[in-house]
């Protein structure tokens, strides 16, 4: 799933998806933080059910053996997406996450199995699987989270909004900043639209050539819709065609 969500998020933007498929790696990621959040709840309820339980339990050592087994072959993928991944990914994260539950749980099955067999601890198995359950349950809730966020179009963790539009509006030949949005379309790629109200005498070109670069440069941000409006002493009044009150227009009936 997170392979094809990475495919079709490179997919070009055509017809009425203009963003493309951008936000399908979003959308993989919650659905893999709400499929965690199933199993870490299918391991807890496992646990509870086993503990004190006096079923039968397997032979230690092969515990241990299996349990290595898939520490190796869980952990080669995890290697992998760790040294050629972007953390910030929530799609890459959502996948490593569940690859990570797959160790935990490998390597709990191994450490289950040596206190077994070191202590003949039979509760050892629920034990560790319960709190393999609860670390899993806590990160499946925070990729969702942010997840969710994104989807909601908050702006991004460690963007302020508000010390943006305070730096807009301190720019040479800006009177004011409004309407002022910041969204993430998908991980890494932060968008933000706003309109500044030019001073009299503005240079427009040059005001947003300026706020361009100080977005770019201050907070880095570079897809931006920037609206340069006109500073009105007054309402603008429309009048219909031969009011006595409009302006003269030099012509019959003006």
């Amino acid at each position: 799933m997170a392979l094809a969500a990475a495919w079709a998020a490179g997919l070009p933007a055509r017809g009425g998806r203009t963003f493309g498929w951008r936000r399908a790696e979003v959308l993989a990621a919650v659905v893999n933080g709400v499929a965690l959040v199933g199993l870490s709840g299918v391991i807890l309820w496992q646990a509870l059910a086993r503990i004190g339980s006096h079923e039968a339990h397997p032979v230690a050592g092969g515990v241990i053996v299996f349990g290595l087994i898939g520490v190796v072959a869980n952990g080669i993928p995890v290697l992998a997406m760790l040294r050629a991944g972007d953390r910030a990914d929530l799609n890459l994260r959502g996948a490593l996450q569940h690859a990570a539950a797959d160790v935990l749980g490998s390597a709990g099955t191994a450490l289950a199995g040596l206190l077994v067999l070191a202590f003949a601890w039979r509760a050892a198995d629920p034990v560790v699987g319960g709190a393999i359950g609860l670390l899993v349950l806590a990160s499946s809730v925070r990729l969702i989270r942010e997840a969710t966020e994104v989807l909601l179009e908050a702006a991004p963790r460690g963007v302020d909004p508000d010390a943006i539009g305070q730096a807009l509006a301190e720019m040479d030949g800006v009177k004011e900043a409004h309407d002022l949005h910041v969204w993430t379309i998908t991980s890494g790629m932060v968008a933000l639209s706003v309109h500044l109200v030019a001073t009299q005498g503005a240079d427009h070109d040059r005001l947003l050539h300026d706020a361009q670069a100080l977005l770019r440069d201050r907070h880095a941000i570079t897809h931006t819709t920037i609206q340069i409006d006109r500073d009105h002493d007054r309402l603008l009044q429309i009048h219909r065609p031969g009011c006595p009150e409009g302006p003269a227009t030099g012509r019959p009936g003006g």
